[in-house]
């Protein structure tokens, strides 16, 4: 439609007019779109102001309902009954390729998106990466882009040396085969709340991780079951949303590829010893990037340098999109200026979009001190309210539970997608529940 108003626009101009030269102001009250006089001036030899009363005089036609001059600027108000016609014959004329464009080129997009950890339940805490992830891809396959789901699984970390203690010590294998993630989560709110009285507990997690790390045959069986548990969880749930990936591989995936990379850091000489630690020095606006414990063992950039590399060298992608919270954008900054220092060019394709919180009560959600709202919960309620609603007000509806989940599961998501996305949000179950308004 933009491009319909430009076409309109050019009748009255005699400067070529292009798309971008078109704005949308910042209030409703001055238009819905603003054609700037000023790159006009030097060419006409008159001031924008004469430019825009000129253009907006002129301006007759049935998808404009009026044009006002402002300071140079030819504010345009369209006809809003033939604007909606004409767009709502178009989508239906052109049906599923509406919108469709070639400007991708087939160029790979890959996206990190969704992440929960395993042996967690999935709280409202990861709807938005997945939902606002996914929502990404969606626009860019529609853009000629081809895209890579990654859905990089929280499956490595000292909070399995803690999980593995936890379990060794208070757990019960049929309790886990009959609630796995209810049961570990149970167990891993037990050990964090234990372990506030008796620090040596977390002695025994870092020691149980050091055993998994190792290879340790019952540490390593107990992880396996932990997380094929999980993902049976996670995909019910994705089930629901809808949503599919097309690669599963987490952190546990990168555990024997780290090392070439902090090779290839030391023989560049990046590597600095800081405190027993090995780091690469930034800017001096920014820490130093943390890329090996004093004890040996990696971290989260260590593994996120791996994983972009690897990405890089699998996919060949044009971009590699990031969809993490706003709370890991210093690491996100820290860990492109490594790979630029590595001499990658392009680690300017990499970008990180973050988002807001789902906050309980003005707090960030804790899965160790048990605070945390369930999606699948969240999500089995919606869906119950839309099938209240269909009895009351349309009880012959066919297919009622097919379209109750369809309405149920789509007010979450478009619950999320409708918020700021860098704001924090309140959770509120009323507002997200609500069919109306």
């Amino acid at each position: 439609m933009k491009m319909d108003i430009l076409q309109v626009l050019q009748q009255f101009s005699s400067i070529p007019l292009n798309e971008n030269m078109l704005e949308r102001p910042v209030h409703a009250h001055l238009g819905d779109l603003a054609l700037p006089c000023f790159p006009f001036a030097k060419e006409l030899r008159k001031s924008p102001v004469v430019i825009a009363d000129e253009i907006a005089l002129a301006i007759n036609h049935p998808l404009i309902h009026k044009a006002e001059a402002v300071n140079g600027y030819v504010n345009i108000f369209l006809n809003r009954s033939t604007i909606t016609s004409a767009l709502l014959q178009k989508i239906l004329d052109q049906s599923a390729s509406y919108g469709s464009s070639n400007e991708g080129n087939n160029g790979i997009v890959t996206i990190d998106l969704s992440s929960p950890n395993i042996a967690k339940p999935f709280s409202m805490g990861h709807l938005r990466s997945t939902v606002i992830g996914n929502s990404i891809a969606l626009l860019l396959e529609k853009n000629g882009f081809k895209t890579v789901k990654i859905n990089y699984i929280g499956d490595w970390g000292t909070q399995f040396g803690k999980l593995l203690t936890a379990y060794q010590k208070w757990g019960d294998e049929q309790e886990v085969q009959q609630a796995p993630i209810q049961t570990l989560l149970k167990l891993y709110i037990r050990f964090h709340e234990e372990a506030e009285h008796n620090d040596f507990l977390n002695d025994e997690g870092r020691a149980a991780f050091k055993a998994l790390e190792d290879g340790d045959t019952e540490a390593l069986a107990l992880w396996k079951w932990f997380k094929t548990e999980s993902l049976k969880e996670f995909q019910r749930i994705y089930d629901l949303l809808g949503i599919t990936f097309d690669s599963y591989n987490g952190e546990a995936y990168y555990n024997d590829k780290m090392e070439p990379i902090v090779k290839e850091l030391a023989d560049k000489g990046l590597l600095k010893e800081s405190n027993g630690a090995l780091v690469v020095e930034l800017d001096e606006d920014m820490p130093p990037c943390l890329i090996m414990k004093s004890d040996g063992a990696t971290l989260y950039a260590t593994r996120d340098l791996t994983a972009a590399i690897n990405r890089k060298e699998t996919y060949d992608f044009v971009k590699s999109l990031y969809v993490v919270g706003n709370e890991q954008s210093l690491h996100f900054t820290q860990f492109k200026r490594v790979l630029s220092k590595m001499g990658y060019e392009w680690a300017d394709d990499i970008q990180h979009i973050p988002f807001g919180l789902i906050l309980k009560a003005g707090k960030k959600m804790s899965t160790r001190k048990g605070k945390i709202v369930l999606l699948e919960q969240v999500l089995n309620e919606a869906i119950s309210l839309a099938q209240t609603t269909i009895e009351t007000k349309n009880p012959n509806l066919t297919n009622k539970a097919e379209v109750a989940e369809a309405i149920g599961v789509g007010a979450i998501i478009f619950g999320d997608l409708k918020q700021h996305r860098k704001h924090d949000i309140e959770f509120n179950l009323e507002t997200m529940l609500q069919t109306e308004g």
